[in-house]
């Protein structure tokens, strides 16, 4: 399979993303590429381009799956909608269903031949089966038989990004395009699909900002920068190092041509009024020599770290839980029972269990949102804590711009001020002038980021910060924890995020407790899988 042919003239119309141009890239049957790149490079765009054949080179009788939109609600049972992924399955069938009604009112040659045919293809297909397959992977994706049997449009958008996730994995496409397939799962989920994929028949191609997603599914790395395409072998550590390594090469050598082209200015300066004739030739060897300089060159995007503001001190303790209940109203057993813990300005901690058991309620119940059914939550009058979650990155403002954004939300600062604090967040020059709506998500996820931190919280509590976060920010995210001086809670199922900043795993066990969980992040996905 072959893509080639990235012209901006050919990818969709958007003026929001520098798009690849010129640029060739061949993938393999049966390869698993990684598309790497920074926030706001083109990333999604060139995989909708892709998924849209708005590129040359892809083959008529490719099939491609762009897993990009959720499910539509509608009344389909969730297990239906799946197997209704299936066109030619669900076709054959209602021919079947057909042929064999007529031929109960008339005896016909011509139609027991089809019905023959038609059995042979569904067992080509292995169509009878497919129920089984079906539920597979939506229990693999957290789905309950119950759940499975619900319609569509009674779950949430990010339930129904599940289910087109399924579809896809269902139809196992000539080519599947995955944009952040890991951001709507649970951890379970994710462990799951990580599995699913690392034996993936066909070709993917997916972007992710999870590290260790990409290391263990991916046997090539495609980086974006530039409006350049470079393809890579390896995984995505495999790639850094390559890279790394292209990189001091290409210091080196531009040290050497730097020196040579010196050696010509000084031959230039000495002579060149006697030897213009000769001066041109070495002129255009100083050219030609500049031009290879640029070629040869790795160019690195600009390093940056999140800066987050000296809260200063409060005294201890600063939020304690004892012997906490909780439970919504008319459910049929509390969420939490009995919890004591306490929260300080140095605790660092990564808060995990399966969706739906209550690590969001947690949070809330640390705000204040949530009052305590029974038990007492205190909180130090003098302590200002900030919540993240993907929640605030949909409620931002998408008609202004970051800075226009950041002075109504707090009126009366100084321009410069907000500039500054945008800036610590990796949102500076022409970006904190521009829409957001032109933003790209990990750019609007560092805007949220900076909005809620102008405050100088004491406690951040953050929920699944690195979603849409490019790599490269996740590690500024990380380095800018480590420096914070305030206390953080974590949830997320970035490994790299978790193993990096927290020093302690605290586990929503189901059964109303939070305990602390005895072993690393990675012990505990161990026990997932497992």
């Amino acid at each position: 399979m072959r893509v080639n042919h990235f012209r901006s003239d050919a990818l969709l119309p958007s003026p929001f993303s520098l798009l690849p141009s010129d640029c060739s890239l061949t993938l393999a049957h049966g390869r698993r590429y990684g598309l790497s790149g920074r926030n706001g490079s083109g990333k999604s765009t060139l995989l909708r381009a892709i998924a849209n054949r708005s590129v040359a080179g892809l083959p008529i009788t490719t099939q491609v799956l762009h897993v990009e939109q959720e499910v539509s609600g509608d009344d389909t049972p969730v297990l239906q909608a799946v197997l209704l992924a299936d066109g030619e399955r669900a076709a054959l069938l209602l021919e079947e269903a057909k042929l064999l009604s007529e031929s109960s009112s008339k005896d016909s040659t011509q139609d027991s031949n089809r019905l023959t045919a038609v059995y042979a293809r569904l067992h080509e297909i292995d169509a009878y089966t497919a129920e089984a397959r079906a539920a597979e992977i939506l229990v693999g994706l957290s789905f309950t038989p119950e759940m499975q049997a619900r319609p569509t449009k009674s779950f949430s958008g990010g339930w129904r990004m599940r289910v087109a996730l399924a579809r896809a994995l269902f139809v196992v496409p000539d080519l599947l395009l995955l944009d952040e397939p890991t951001n709507h799962l649970d951890l379970e989920a994710v462990c799951w699909l990580e599995a699913t994929l690392m034996k993936w028949p066909t070709t993917l191609l997916l972007v992710s900002h999870a590290r260790d997603f990409l290391d263990n599914v991916c046997t090539d790395i495609v980086h974006l920068h530039n409006r350049k395409i470079t393809a890579w072998r390896g995984n995505y550590s495999s790639f850094e190092m390559q890279r790394a390594e292209r990189q001091r090469c290409a210091g080196k050598r531009a040290e050497a041509d730097e020196r040579k082209r010196k050696h010509m200015q000084a031959f230039l300066d000495k002579f060149g009024a006697l030897l213009r004739q000769r001066a041109k030739v070495v002129q255009g060897r100083m050219a030609r020599l500049e031009a290879q300089i640029d070629r040869v060159g790795v160019e690195d995007d600009p390093e940056f770290c999140f800066v987050f503001p000296d809260p200063g001190a409060v005294a201890p303790p600063v939020i304690g839980f004892f012997d906490v209940t909780f439970s919504y109203p008319n459910a049929q057993r509390p969420v939490f029972k009995g919890v004591n813990f306490g929260f300080d300005l140095d605790s660092r901690i990564a808060l995990v269990g399966r969706n739906g058991i209550g690590k969001t309620t947690l949070l809330n119940l640390m705000t204040g949102q949530l009052q305590a059914t029974s038990g007492h939550v205190s909180r130090n009058a003098h302590c200002r804590v900030a919540a993240f979650s993907q929640h605030f990155v949909d409620q931002l403002d998408m008609t202004a711009t970051p800075l226009s954004y950041m002075q109504s939300c707090y009126p009366g600062v100084l321009g410069q001020d907000l500039r500054n604090h945008l800036g610590a967040f990796g949102i500076c020059g022409t970006l904190a002038t521009q829409t957001i709506f032109t933003l790209s998500g990990g750019q609007k996820s560092r805007l949220a980021l900076s909005k809620i931190t102008w405050t100088k919280p004491h406690i951040l509590l953050l929920d699944e910060p690195s979603n849409h976060v490019d790599l490269q920010s996740c590690d500024a995210l990380i380095q800018g924890l480590s420096l914070f001086k305030g206390g953080v809670l974590l949830i997320s199922h970035d490994e790299h995020l978790i193993t990096n900043v927290a020093d302690e795993i605290w586990l929503v066990n189901g059964d109303g407790g939070v305990e602390p969980f005895s072993g690393s992040f990675k012990d505990y996905k161990k026990s997932l899988f497992e």
